[in-house]
């Protein structure tokens, strides 16, 4: 157990694990929070919400829901290396398939996994209906909705973690979708994202996602509210630092300044508490990341994996709050696999991020549009992380071969010419490549044999140069699809110096340093992006960072 002497304990009780579970509060509205738009259900968990920086008891069932599903994609991420020791523990998780349901297009799969978390604020079911006012308790449950939307996304070597949330009240182009009900196509409109959860379900929810951003969703994790206060039980609690006392009769929470040990009740009236600080809703999104941060370091750390009574308690709370698909659900080997590849994964590595956001021109004080460039850039970080690390050279082979160069983006020159029939096309990927560093010293034309436009891009580099082949595979790892490097140069034509409309090209120190060529060929999908923008860099944090940050 970790030392939690000076932090006052919050009414644990003696036996968590047969405790009932209680539903979450509302998901934490960015400052534009307002009412819902006449298509959406209308909202029967307290008043109406108000306009930026607004207090009050509206929404507070929703913050919970975002908080259980970073939770559960704990499951997804880490506790699933005890899978092999756990395997019953796993029996309670819930089915839903809804592969025939998924009428659009798909992106393709880059290797890395990516889950969709999403938190329904459906009264059915035990433990919900309670929460509820007059339509909970109808037979339904009143509907559902869902404020909570969470692409978890971890890398291909399983190492490396980003949890993107996407605000409910963001207007997005909401693709055709089959009704989840009456199994009708629906067709498509632009409308609040979350839209998409409540009249086609998950499929549709997955299929806006994939049509907006361009990354394939493997699988999918959905959440009710019950079981949250379980699963924080089952962790022996999280710690949290306020900066000053609360007292606040809408979450029911009574808190001294300094730190805090919380149980799940208390845990509860955190999450939701929306009168502390300034009031934002801006500021609460901060205090639930923080929150959740501290979920994860605790989940993944030592403590609780090598704890055999604390993991199982773990993972059957959160097993049993969760429907998923089921091909993660029931194949085992894909869990194994998953476990296995998981173990890597540490609170270090989990970062949180909030697709950066703009008011929406048309509703700015009620709902956003995400902020372009900078959201997409987001996203083809995403769909383009495939890399997987390959193992170092054997000494006997580093002995035995010239040592090889491993120059950065910003010590490649390159010079980037276009090989399809799109005009523009060579300034477009130059731009951003000069994002990501690389130092572009030449846009041009290449002329494919018989004037057709080039099928497959190329990258190509002097045979003359013994180091060009290294500067070379810089450059082909950069852009999906990979090229594979070729000796030799073609013929450019129209070549012009390149001048970044953003950054300094920086080219003239690189003198003697070989120019590579890329040549744009039809099948060119993307550069990968590892420079993020500062809008990204303003809404992410760090879980490992956050141990003694007091809000």
């Amino acid at each position: 157990m970790s030392d939690y002497r000076g932090a006052p304990v919050a009414d644990f009780p003696h036996d968590h694990r047969g405790a009932h579970s209680q539903p979450g509060s509302r998901m934490a509205r960015r400052a534009a929070g307002s009412a819902p738009p006449p298509p959406m259900p209308p909202d029967d968990d307290g008043p109406p919400r108000g306009h930026r920086g607004g207090g009050g008891q509206g929404g507070k069932m929703r913050v919970l829901a975002w908080v259980s599903i970073g939770v559960t994609s704990l499951m997804v991420a880490g506790a699933l290396t005890g899978y092999v020791v756990y395997r019953d523990a796993f029996g309670n998780i819930k089915q839903k398939s809804i592969n025939d349901d998924i009428i659009n297009p798909r992106p393709v799969d880059t290797g890395a996994l990516n889950v969709l978390l999403v938190g329904s604020d459906t009264r059915a079911g035990e433990g919900n209906a309670k929460y509820g006012q007059k339509a909970a308790r109808q037979a339904d449950g009143g509907g559902k909705r869902t404020d909570t939307i969470i692409l978890l996304h971890i890398s291909p070597d399983r190492d490396q973690a980003r949890l993107i949330s996407f605000p409910r009240d963001s207007m997005v182009q909401i693709p055709k979708c089959k009704n989840e009900t009456t199994k009708q196509e629906m067709p498509p409109r632009r409308d609040m994202i979350n839209s998409a959860y409540n009249s086609g379900g998950v499929a549709c929810t997955i299929s806006t996602l994939e049509t907006l951003t361009g990354i394939r969703v493997n699988h999918f994790v959905e959440v009710d509210f019950s079981g949250f206060k379980n699963i924080v039980d089952a962790l022996g609690g999280i710690e949290i630092c306020l900066k000053s006392g609360v007292n606040d009769k809408y979450s029911k929470l009574v808190l001294p300044p300094g730190k805090s040990l919380l149980n799940g009740e208390k845990a509860l009236g955190y999450v939701r508490l929306r009168k502390y600080g300034n009031g934002s809703d801006l500021q609460r999104i901060k205090r639930q990341q923080i929150f959740l941060s501290k979920v994860i370091a605790k989940a993944t750390s030592s403590e609780l994996m090598t704890d055999v009574g604390k993991l199982r308690d773990f993972i059957s709370a959160a097993a049993g709050s969760v429907t998923m698909d089921p091909a993660l659900a029931n194949d085992t080997e894909k869990l194994i696999s998953i476990a296995m590849s998981t173990k890597q994964l540490t609170a270090k590595g989990v970062e949180l991020t909030t697709v950066p956001v703009l008011p929406d021109p048309d509703n700015p004080e009620a709902r956003v549009i995400w902020r372009q460039p900078d959201a997409d850039k987001l996203f083809t970080a995403i769909k383009t992380d495939t890399e997987v690390t390959e193992p170092s050279p054997s000494a006997s082979a580093s002995a035995s071969s010239k040592p090889k160069v491993t120059p950065k983006p910003e010590q490649v020159r390159v010079q980037v010419l276009n090989g399809t029939k799109t005009t523009g096309k060579a300034g477009e990927v130059a731009d951003q490549l000069a994002e990501q560093g690389f130092k572009v010293v030449e846009v041009g034309n290449y002329e494919a044999p018989g004037g057709a436009s080039l099928a497959k891009s190329e990258v190509h580099y002097a045979k003359s140069i013994e180091t060009a082949p290294d500067y070379a595979d810089v450059l082909a790892k950069a852009v999906l699809p990979k090229p594979s490097p070729a000796s030799g140069k073609v013929k450019a034509t129209g070549a012009q110096p390149y001048t970044s409309a953003t950054t300094s090209t920086g080219a003239a120190k690189l003198k003697g340093t070989p120019v590579i060529q890329f040549v744009i060929g039809e099948d060119f999908d993307s550069v990968k992006v590892n420079k993020l923008p500062d809008s990204v860099k303003e809404s992410t944090i760090t879980a490992s960072e956050q141990k003694n940050v007091c809000v």
